[in-house]
């Protein structure tokens, strides 16, 4: 699916409705995508019309130009081109099974993680309600992503996205994270949950235990023990919480219990648990299941 410029002058109002009759948007209001945005969207980038790839379920072609007007339409500033068009290309890769993502009758939606100076010089966070509304560039990065898998992937409530009920994060998912590279990891959740430490938070169990709960919970939602036995898992670990477990193998840890308390391993194995340190300050953390349809996570340098 593909959509053009709308003229100057076009108001929120008129591009909001004829770009949804299109079957362009996600239903809240976008910012027009006037020549001049979309130009300036562009800015810097080269051969924007090249075709990097195939979007599933219509098999629309990705293109730095169509990624663009998609960023106009969510909001962003320019300069978030190469991030989202490296998180769009990384979807499409066989192992996260786009395919099954966008169509499912189940909930999961496509999450981001952003690492490296992209985080300040994008504006994103990584700390207090880095996934809420606030001055952050989460929100609208997470929905530019969402927009562009779902617009040139021509997805269509009830027709060819037939999730029995969706969740929010299907408007955009957008974590952001400190590392020493610029780079973008794309994953499937199927929600997001809280997860408190225990009162005295004394010793590693603490912490540990109450997430090993959260991780197997997922399969005993999910109507069978070995529902994640090939999928990954994500948690948020807010810095001062995280601190309490330095120098364990936390991925090992939390693998083992969880799988214990289980009765079937809560993942794919230690690597597919995915820790995030990220957050402001407080120790609840976040627990985000993954989809028990099968995704893996894939990481990318974004030039």
């Amino acid at each position: 699916m593909t959509f053009s410029p709308v003229s100057p002058g076009t108001s929120v109002d008129e591009a909001t409705t004829r770009l949804l009759a299109l079957g362009v948007g996600d239903g809240l209001p976008v910012v027009p995508p006037t020549p001049e945005r979309w130009e300036r969207m562009l800015a810097g980038i080269a051969a924007p019309d090249d075709v990097l790839g195939l979007v599933p379920p219509l098999f629309g072609e990705l293109t730095a130009r169509a990624v663009a007007g998609c960023c106009v339409l969510a909001g962003c500033r320019p300069g978030v081109v190469p991030l989202v068009l490296t998180a769009a290309v990384a979807a499409l890769e066989p192992e996260f099974n786009l395919l099954g993502v966008q169509t499912t009758t189940g909930t999961p939606a496509v999450g981001l993680v952003v690492r490296g100076d992209l985080v300040a010089d994008l504006g994103l966070s990584s700390s207090t309600g880095m996934l809420g509304p606030g001055p952050h560039a989460n929100g609208v990065v997470g929905r530019a992503l969402a927009l562009t898998l779902a617009t040139i992937g021509g997805v269509t409530t009830g027709v060819t996205s037939m999730a029995t009920t969706a969740q929010p994060a299907r408007y955009g998912c957008c974590l952001a994270a400190s590392g020493p590279a610029d780079e973008v990891t794309v994953f499937a959740l199927a929600g997001t949950a809280e997860v408190v430490p225990r009162d005295d938070l004394t010793a590693p169990d603490d912490v540990l235990e109450p997430l090993a709960d959260a991780l197997a919970s997922p399969a005993r939602a999910g109507g069978g023990l070995d529902r994640m036995a090939t999928c990954e898992q994500t948690v948020v670990l807010p810095p001062e919480t995280a601190r309490r477990l330095d120098g364990l193998a936390v991925a090992s840890e939390l693998h083992a219990r969880g799988s214990a308390r289980l009765g079937a391993p809560v993942s794919a194995g230690p690597e597919a648990l995915r820790l995030v340190v990220a957050g402001g300050p407080g120790v609840k953390m976040l627990h985000l299941p993954g989809w028990a349809g099968g995704s893996r996570g894939v990481t990318r340098p974004v030039p």
